[in-house]
């Protein structure tokens, strides 16, 4: 089954790739940052899908699920770099990588 939608970018949607990440230079202290509030989005966005599975925060019916996961998805983006993870993630890193 293909979805073709003139107004939905499929790029917008695909969680990001991580495959190519022993090829960065993790050296570089901005990409070793990124890497740190990426995980630090996604960690949240696990705990933010399971605390709002069984809520009705986005409505019921028709696409409620697909409104909920865009509301985690944008809450947990825009949340990256302040709880505190990243910061510590990226102390330990930086640490052990010298």
């Amino acid at each position: 089954m293909e979805i073709n939608n003139q107004f939905l970018d499929i790029n917008s949607i695909k969680p990001k790739s991580y495959d190519n990440l022993q090829n960065k230079n993790l050296k570089d202290d901005k990409a070793l940052r990124d890497v740190c509030n990426n995980f630090e989005a996604f960690f949240m966005n696990q705990i933010l899908n399971t605390s709002l599975k069984s809520s009705n925060i986005a409505g019921e019916g028709t696409g409620s699920e697909i409104i909920k996961g865009m509301y985690t998805d944008a809450l947990s983006q825009k949340s990256s770099g302040s709880l505190g993870i990243s910061d510590m993630l990226y102390k330990f890193l930086s640490e052990k990588k010298s």
